[in-house]
């Protein structure tokens, strides 16, 4: 569907999960995100769990606010789209959150979601994981919805509580999220497509499903998400995984077989990766400043 290019981010964000459900697949540079607007989805996301892994780094907090709103400001740059981004634990306490808000809102971001957790934070799928005390998580909260200059800057808090203390924790949490200002909700690693839907059926607000791969939540198809509740349903790490994949095996083919002949069907052809750079474009455009017709 074609955006309002003259709304905010934040508010075609918000339009596009009230219009429907909707696929956010997780973008790991700003190509691939021009690429998903060609096929079109009509939002995308910033995943710290890419990120960090694109720095050959564990996603355990070590990537820094600078180096995600600079990501994210590449994306935002090459597609019209919404951009959705990761932004950890907000990278340090309320005061803090309030700069991570202005800087990814200033980056052109759609909105950010924040996590409950402390440092050293771990992926929502993986044990070891230590919450922030409830009280904590709402004050940072309530700066984020404090610090937006654009009312449909969207802050959606992600409680990974049911990992830690239990469902029944993670839907108090949520409850008290939602009332210190948060416009959504993103319940991590839930465990059964029955927890996914008494989470929507106790929290009654916009709700993100993370649709991830090898982790604790099952990957139930789209269709299934939308009839549940979620309105958006996360594939965060999905074309990282396949992208790297392939790329090890082309490598790895070229360093036994000598050549990457058998790898070249399944390539994006020169024209393509043109078309989608827009290079035409601008070799018009250098052509015309330099007095060719």
């Amino acid at each position: 569907m074609t955006q309002d290019l003259k709304s905010s981010p934040g508010k075609r964000l918000k339009e596009a999960w009230t219009r429907q459900a909707i696929q956010v697949p997780g973008v790991f540079n700003a190509l691939l995100g021009r690429m998903a607007e060609r096929l079109g989805f009509e939002a995308i996301y910033l995943s710290g769990a890419a990120l960090s892994a694109g720095f050959a780094l564990p996603d355990v907090g070590l990537v820094t606010l600078a180096e995600f709103v600079e990501a994210a400001r590449s994306i935002t740059q090459a597609t019209s789209l919404p951009l959705l981004c990761d932004a950890d634990t907000g990278f340090g306490e309320a005061l803090n959150v309030e700069r991570t808000v202005r800087l990814f809102e200033n980056a052109g971001v759609a909105g950010i979601h924040l996590e409950d957790q402390v440092l050293p934070k771990r992926c929502g799928h993986l044990s070891g994981k230590q919450l922030a005390e409830p009280a904590a998580m709402a004050a940072k909260i309530r700066a984020a919805a404090a610090a937006k200059t654009d009312p449909d800057f969207v802050i959606i808090a992600r409680t990974d509580a049911r990992g830690v203390t239990g469902f029944d924790d993670a839907v108090k949490r949520s409850r008290l999220y939602l009332e210190a200002g948060a416009d959504g909700i993103f319940p991590e690693a839930l465990e059964s497509e029955a927890e996914f839907a008494a989470f929507a059926k106790a929290i009654p607000a916009p709700l993100l499903a993370n649709n991830t791969e090898f982790g604790k939540s099952p990957n139930l198809d789209f269709q299934t998400f939308a009839r549940l509740g979620y309105r958006m349903v996360l594939y965060p790490v999905t074309a990282f995984r396949s992208a790297l994949r392939a790329a090890r095996d082309t490598l790895a083919e070229i360093k036994t077989v000598g050549h990457q002949r058998g790898r070249i069907p399944q390539m994006l052809t020169r024209a393509e990766l043109y078309d989608l750079l827009n290079y035409t474009e601008f070799e018009e455009r250098d052509k015309k400043y330099f007095g060719s017709s």
